[in-house]
């Protein structure tokens, strides 16, 4: 197929006629509505002649009319032709005369006719879970990271491995970017520093001093705010710690939890929920390469129109990530939309294939949505937002988001489907 046909496969045109009578019912109805609403000088409220409503409002009037009759006299043709748009139709040639019929063309898009082959075939692969000690006890001394102490160190400037605990202030030297000031933050001194272009300045630094020196980021730094840049910092050093880590005994493990009395019950959660991580992801990719599988196995043709609202979707979860992270709203004004939008373009166009694939399938084997677990994921939906279920569904009745809900649910169902019966 090639993309042409792709593109226009999905398109349709039909021819509407409004009956004459219908439409002269129509104008008389809003040519009453106009005559009681309307304040003319010379005439009382509501008893403006209807030529003279005519005379003045026509426009108004004409408009009104294609208003209330072209979407209603759409759905009728669409479905006497048994037609399902997907798109919003763009009308053309449309024709409106008093005494005469109301003639229009729609344009717009359909579902493409789906028939889904080999599904059943798919195959992936199963790969055994295995958590290594090594890993155990790498997580572990993540823990021990987390609650360590820092202890006051005297009598000696900054040294390798030392913290210290400074109040900052930074300024971009090219003027641009926001200021950077800081109270108190707590940074090493060479190791396992994230910020090894602003600490090996204070080495040798004593309690007290401060300083003011230049650091300049590079183009990869991993903070975008900074990347790049080079800022002026003036820094004092308010003391000097040292890091000790706890000991790895009952006191630790019972400060990790209460449900823990040896160190081997961590260890032994741990290794749990790391497979359970491991199974977790090792499913998502393998669920992902059935997906682009059984894309690749069913061309067809996409309506246009789905792929963009997809790269509306895609775009809005994009900035708002980008905004999250702290890019400021008049760098995000900057960005090239058009650039992003066509570089979403082809992942958008996989999403709505797939889904559209799911959806047929879930069909094919009667996969379906209860009312059970639409309440389940409201419940949680509750949870999470601390409100109440009832509040909860009330606004995504409002906003029509409970019909999404239960498709995306549909989809998971129907991709778990295909991993089981994968094997």
């Amino acid at each position: 197929m090639s993309p042409a046909e792709t593109a226009e496969s999905t398109k349709r045109e039909i021819q509407v006629e409004v009956p004459a009578d219908e439409v002269a019912r129509t104008t008389e109805s809003l040519i009453q509505k106009y005559q009681k609403m309307a304040r003319l000088p010379g005439f009382r409220r509501g008893h403006v002649p209807a030529s003279i409503i005519r005379q003045r409002f026509g426009e108004e009037i004409k408009s009104e009319v294609v208003e209330n009759l072209v979407p209603r006299y759409f759905r009728q043709e669409a479905e006497k032709q048994g037609l399902v748009p997907v798109s919003q139709p763009r009308v053309t040639d449309l024709h409106i005369h008093d005494g005469e019929p109301l003639r229009f063309k729609a344009n717009f898009e359909v579902m493409p006719e789906l028939k889904v082959e080999g599904y059943r075939e798919l195959r992936t692969d199963k790969p055994d879970i295995e958590v290594t000690d090594e890993e155990v006890e790498e997580t572990l001394n993540g823990l021990r990271e987390q609650h360590a102490t820092y202890n006051s160190v005297e009598g000696r400037p900054l040294a390798e491995g030392d913290f210290a605990q400074v109040a900052l202030d930074g300024t971009p030297k090219d003027g641009e970017g926001k200021p950077v000031h800081v109270d108190d933050i707590l940074v090493e001194i060479g190791g396992k520093s994230t910020m090894p272009e602003f600490t090996e300045n204070l080495r040798e630094t004593s309690a007290g001093e401060e300083k003011t020196f230049d650091v300049v980021y590079p183009q990869d730094y991993s903070d975008q705010r900074l990347a790049g840049k080079t800022f002026t910092y003036t820094v004092k050093v308010l003391s000097i710690k040292q890091k000790s880590l706890p000991e790895l005994n009952e006191d630790f493990a019972k400060e990790l939890g209460a449900e823990f009395t040896s160190v081997d019950e961590v260890k032994k959660r741990i290794r749990e929920g790391m497979e359970a991580e491991k199974k977790h992801r090792a499913e998502h990719e393998a669920k992902d390469k059935l997906v682009a599988e059984l894309v690749k196995r069913n061309d067809f043709a996409v309506p246009e129109s789905l792929v963009e609202h997809q790269i509306d979707v895609r775009l809005e979860r994009g900035l708002r990530a980008l905004a999250a992270q702290g890019m400021r709203a008049e760098d995000l004004k900057k960005m090239d939309l058009n650039r992003l939008r066509a570089g979403q373009r082809d992942q958008a166009v996989q999403e709505v294939k797939s889904s559209l694939l799911l959806d047929k399938i879930a069909d094919e084997e009667k996969i379906e949505v209860s009312d059970e677990e639409i309440d389940k994921e409201i419940e949680g939906l509750a949870q999470q937002s601390k409100q109440t279920p009832e509040a909860i569904r009330a606004r995504l009745t409002r906003d029509g988001a409970l019909d999404r809900i239960r498709a995306r649910i549909r989809n998971e169902k129907t991709l778990n489907f295909l991993y089981h019966q994968s094997a």
